[in-house]
C-alpha cells in the first residue's frame, strides 16, 4: 500500500512510483466491480469538480462526468469557448478562481506546462486529461485492459506502431518502464520519442527488469508481441496540410493482418480512439477522396476482429479515472 495520494495532482506518470500506479489499478478494479454489480459508491458526495477542455473529447469527457456522478460529485464542464483562461484572464488567476470553487480540476488541451501551472496555482488536485506530451489517464485504462486479457502485465511485450513522438507513445513508454513491460516504438526514425525521455525511461526500465526499444523494422519490432497499439496519424490540433506527408511516412506502419500474424497468437490490439479504420466518418471519407485510402492506421478487419479490445479499453477509462479522482480527493 503506497502512501496516501490524497491532495496529489495527476499530471504525468513519471511523478508516480510503481507501487502508486499499481494501487490505482487495483482501485480501478474495485470500482469496475461496483459499477458492474450496480453497487452505489457515492464516496465523494458534497464535492465538486470542473472539467476544463481546450480540446474536445468523447471518452475523456464522458469518463470524467460519469465517474464524478457515480462518486456523488457535482460536475461542471467548460468547453473551449466557455473559459476566459489565457484570453481575458491569466492562467494563474483562472486556476486560483477555480480552486476556490471546486475540489478538483481536470484539464485537456495543449502544452504540458499549462496543466503543471494549473496544479501550481489552484491549491486543489489537477488531473491531466491529455496534453501534447502526455496522456496518463489513458495509460491506466490500457494496462487494466492488458491485465484483464493476460492475467498479468509484467514481462509482456507492447509495441506502439506509427508516430512515436506523440503523447500516447510517450506515456506508453513511461508506464511500461514503471510496470516492467517491454516497450517497442515501431515507426519512422524521424518520428521517435524525445531522446531525453527515452534515456529516463531506460533508467526506470532497468530497475523494473524490462527494456525500451526503438525500431523502424516492422517485422523485427512486432515479432512475438503481446500487445499491438496504434493511434491516428494526425493528432487533434495539427493542420490538415500534413495529411499527405503523414500518409506517405506512416503507411508502412499500418496495423494489418501481417502485423498481427507476426505477433503472438494470443496478442491483442489496442487503440486510444477515435480511429480511421473505415469510411464512416467525414474525415475518413475526405481522406479517401483525396488519397484513395479506405483505412489508415489500422485495417477494419483488425479493428473489428477478435483480437481487438478497443471498446473494453474505452470503458476502462471510466473506471481508472474514477480511481484517480477518488484516490486524490478522499
Amino acid at each position: 500500500m503506497p502512501r496516501s495520494l490524497s491532495g496529489r495532482s495527476f499530471l504525468k506518470l513519471l511523478d508516480f512510483s510503481t507501487e502508486e500506479i499499481q494501487y490505482l489499478l487495483e482501485l480501478a478494479k474495485d470500482f469496475k466491480h461496483l459499477k458492474r454489480t450496480n453497487t452505489p459508491h457515492k464516496y465523494l458526495t458534497g464535492k465538486n469538480i470542473v472539467l476544463l477542455f481546450e480540446k474536445t473529447s468523447t471518452r475523456t469527457r464522458c469518463s470524467f462526468e460519469v465517474a464524478g456522478n457515480d462518486l456523488g460529485m457535482g460536475v461542471t464542464y467548460l468547453d473551449p469557448g466557455s473559459s476566459q483562461m489565457g484570453k481575458k484572464e491569466s492562467l494563474e488567476d483562472t486556476a486560483k478562481v477555480l480552486g476556490r470553487m471546486f475540489d478538483g480540476i481536470e484539464y485537456r488541451g495543449f502544452d504540458q506546462q499549462i496543466v503543471e501551472d494549473l496544479a501550481k496555482y489552484a491549491g486543489v488536485p489537477v488531473w491531466n486529461g491529455l496534453t501534447t506530451d502526455f496522456h496518463p489517464t489513458q495509460m491506466l485504462a490500457d494496462v487494466l485492459t492488458i491485465e484483464e486479457n493476460f492475467g498479468y502485465y509484467k514481462g509482456l511485450k507492447m509495441v506502439f506502431m506509427g508516430d512515436a513522438r506523440n503523447n500516447v507513445a510517450n506515456s506508453l513508454m513511461v508506464v511500461s518502464a514503471k510496470l516492467g513491460i517491454n516497450f517497442v516504438a515501431c515507426g519512422p526514425k524521424e518520428n521517435m520519442p524525445d531522446e531525453a525521455l527515452v534515456a529516463t525511461c531506460r533508467e526506470i526500465a532497468k530497475e523494473n527488469g524490462c527494456t525500451i526499444e526503438l525500431t523502424d523494422d516492422v517485422k523485427k519490432g512486432t515479432k512475438n508481441a503481446d500487445v499491438i497499439y496504434t493511434d491516428i496519424w494526425v493528432s487533434m490540433g495539427e493542420p490538415d496540410e500534413i495529411w499527405a506527408e503523414r500518409i506517405k511516412l506512416l503507411s508502412p506502419f499500418q496495423v494489418n493482418d501481417a502485423v498481427m500474424a507476426n505477433a503472438n497468437p494470443e496478442a491483442i490490439f489496442l487503440h486510444c480512439l477515435p480511429s480511421f479504420h473505415d469510411l464512416e466518418t467525414t474525415i475518413g471519407m475526405d481522406i479517401y477522396k483525396k488519397f484513395g485510402i479506405p483505412e489508415m492506421e489500422v485495417t477494419d478487419k483488425v479493428f473489428r476482429g477478435p483480437q481487438s479490445k478497443v471498446f473494453d479499453e474505452a470503458e476502462n477509462r471510466m473506471h481508472t479515472i474514477k480511481a484517480v479522482m477518488y484516490a486524490t480527493l478522499k
